[in-house]
């Protein structure tokens, strides 16, 4: 491979940005960028372009936005622009094998995990709520079931005790673009070796919906903690205070004999809400009420009364 082979690059949110960019500054050819179509976003459901969208735009390189992959139209346009290699980066559909087998050297997945741990798409969320201490990123070629490619290379993350599915995000984003130019390099100088992945070993990190950050309290404080960092920022950690809704969004275990029933507000801690769980307590730090409006939990309470002894469920 040279480093003018002709690219498409298909992505669509945030975690793509730095790899289109990196592709960009290391003067790689870009022949085209695909990305999913414009969608209302935010309270106002207005229609927004995806973030690789105005990326390209601004890099001044060719977009389509295909309702559908999956048309003969489709691939045949790709078709015309003979590219060398597809680079997929959270695009958000699975890739058909018209498209796959489309170019003459490779179609290449940027995956965040070390395959074939956590395939799927939310590996980030699931390695964070599963207490894990590191992932990573994986380049793979890209074949017809999900994430089960041959693994081109990879690197590890650690995962700090701090981190959320956000911040974890933002870091795997910018290394998985250092490692997609690493991969890119070693396929122009012919030592990259393809390794099968052993399937025995596989997980899978299925996609998160809204109603999925309703918080269990009869978990562990520790699990708890790993849940809340996991779904922070979306789809959101909550539970009920009655017919409440509350957003929790930062907490730390308490280690102490919480013999009352889970969720339970226990006594004797004011200006906090340490709640009973399944083992320990979690202490509740930063909160979210109908207000909207993210809170310290001693800010919160001069507004709300949870009096001990009530339960959330």
């Amino acid at each position: 491979m040279t480093k003018k082979a002709k690219i498409i690059f298909m992505g669509t949110p945030e975690f793509a940005v730095p790899a289109l960019k990196a592709l960009h500054e290391n003067d790689q050819n870009i022949a085209l960028v695909v990305t999913q179509p414009d969608r209302p976003k935010g309270r106002g459901r207005k229609v927004a372009p995806t973030p690789v969208k105005l990326t390209a735009t601004h890099l001044d390189y060719d977009v389509i936005q295909p309702t559908s992959i999956r048309t003969f139209e489709f691939s045949n346009h790709l078709a015309q622009y003979e590219p060398d290699m597809v680079v997929v980066v959270a695009y958000g559909r699975i890739i058909p094998k018209d498209i796959l087998s489309l170019p003459k050297l490779a179609t290449i997945n940027v995956h965040a995990s070390l395959l074939p741990k956590y395939r799927g798409p939310a590996p980030i969320h699931w390695a964070i709520i599963n207490g894990e201490k590191e992932t990573g990123i994986t380049t793979m070629l890209m074949d017809e079931g999900l994430d089960t490619g041959d693994i081109l290379q990879s690197l590890t993350v650690e995962i700090d005790p701090e981190d959320t599915s956000g911040t974890l995000y933002s870091r795997l984003a910018e290394r998985g673009a250092g490692l997609l130019i690493q991969t890119l390099r070693s396929f122009e100088d012919g030592d990259i070796k393809p390794i099968p992945q052993d399937h025995s070993r596989a997980s899978y990190a299925p996609l998160l919906k809204k109603n999925d950050g309703h918080i269990t309290w009869n978990m562990p404080a520790k699990n708890l903690l790993d849940f809340i960092r996991g779904m922070s920022p979306w789809p959101g950690a909550f539970t009920f205070h009655g017919k409440r809704r509350l957003k929790i969004f930062k907490a730390k275990p308490v280690q102490m004999d919480a013999s009352g029933v889970p969720g339970t507000i226990l006594k004797g801690f004011p200006d906090e809400l340490v709640v009973a769980t399944g083992q320990d307590a979690l202490s509740i730090l930063e909160i979210q009420g109908a207000s909207g409006k993210r809170l310290l939990v001693k800010d919160f309470l001069r507004g709300s009364n949870i009096h001990p002894g009530t339960t959330l469920r």
